[in-house]
């Protein structure tokens, strides 16, 4: 844990308002929080993949600020990733187009900036909205999507601290079979059923959580210290109390193809 319990709430929460939120990197909770990765090393398994010698062009989708994807050691000869938070996509222009990748800002939605059948491979990890539509368009006939999603309920322990409890459509939301679906309806086959974990996190002083609220937006929509003050305090009675809090990220592996003939389901 380290001797962050030993400054007070206001330092904490001062220090961590402060910190600078944009791009991926999560270095600033080294001490302060812990996360478990899911078992099947998802930057690993992309980076076997564009490193393919037969692979001829590839698209990281919401590549946030490049941090993910400048960790693999080879590119396809055509490689370009997109962004849509100004702040992440400078950073990703700064650690990406140096090794020749094309960095370009578009929507999470789509449309994407590319014509029909460009790639061979569309990666993603954990993109905000999947484009599925899009998706399937910029594919070639043959060609994979390879990503790792949040899945349902992620974090929910920590906010539903904040907010209370969250009704059975939020819970719901991110459901693989519900995504699986949406693939299926852009034109897509999965290419094995979606992988499925949750893996623990373990936060240690109130500093990590403002700061993980402020990057994380999605989690509390809106938030801000003052407007979740009471809630912040007492959990940092609980973490002051404890050492730690503990939330269950929820982590889905999907692959997808879109088949060699045209059509959809």
């Amino acid at each position: 844990m380290g001797d962050h319990g030993d400054r007070s709430f206001e330092e904490l929460v001062e220090e961590a308002a402060a910190v600078p939120v944009d791009g991926w990197d999560f270095s600033w909770l080294e001490g302060r929080a812990t996360e478990a990765r899911p078992s099947w090393g998802y930057q690993r398994l992309m980076a076997g993949r564009l490193a393919d010698p037969a692979l001829r062009s590839a698209l990281d989708l919401q590549t946030g600020g490049g941090e993910v994807l400048a960790g693999a050691d080879r590119y396809p000869p055509a490689m370009a990733a997109t962004e849509a938070w100004p702040p992440n996509l400078a950073r990703a222009g700064e650690l990406l187009i140096p090794r020749g990748v094309v960095v370009v800002g578009a929507p999470e939605t789509g449309p994407l900036p590319f014509p029909d059948a460009a790639f061979d491979l569309v990666t993603s990890r954990h993109p905000a909205r999947i484009p599925w539509d899009e998706i399937a368009r910029v594919l070639r006939p043959g060609g994979h999507y390879l990503a790792q999603h949040v899945g349902p309920a992620s974090g929910f322990e920590l906010i539903e601290f904040l907010l209370g409890p969250l009704g059975e459509e939020h819970r719901r939301s991110r459901s693989p079979e519900v995504e699986a679906e949406e693939a299926r309806a852009a034109g897509l086959e999965l290419t094995g059923p979606p992988r499925c974990e949750r893996t623990r996190i373990e936060v240690f002083d109130i500093g990590a959580v403002v700061y993980l609220l402020r990057k994380l937006v999605w989690w509390v929509p809106g938030f801000t210290v003052e407007r979740y003050e009471e809630r912040l305090r007492a959990l940092d009675a609980v973490l002051r109390r404890d050492g730690r809090f503990t939330a269950y990220s929820s982590r889905t592996l999907f692959e997808a193809r879109r088949p060699a003939r045209a059509g959809r389901s």
